[in-house]
């Protein structure tokens, strides 16, 4: 079965515009499928982002001891030595 697709007006400066077009052209795909790679692509990064937040304030919340940090210490010191 088809997705259905809303059609919806948006402004874009006019540079904006040209840009989108030229790649567009170059790419032989429709202005519709270009703006919704787009958009799927920011609401990817969007979720990214808002994954490394949460990563982060976890981090302050409970920041790495002395055990966590020596063991990362070992783990690059072991990994150059050759054996």
């Amino acid at each position: 079965m088809p997705k259905r697709a809303t059609k919806v007006a948006i402004s874009i400066p006019r540079d904006l515009y040209r840009a989108v077009e030229g790649v567009r052209r170059k790419s032989g795909r429709s202005r519709s499928a270009l703006v919704q790679d787009a958009l799927r692509h920011w609401l990817g990064r969007q979720a990214e982002t808002l994954w490394v937040r949460e990563y982060e304030a976890g981090y302050r919340r409970r920041p790495e001891g002395r055990r966590e940090v020596g063991a990362a210490a070992a783990g690059r010191l072991l990994s150059i030595e050759r054996w």
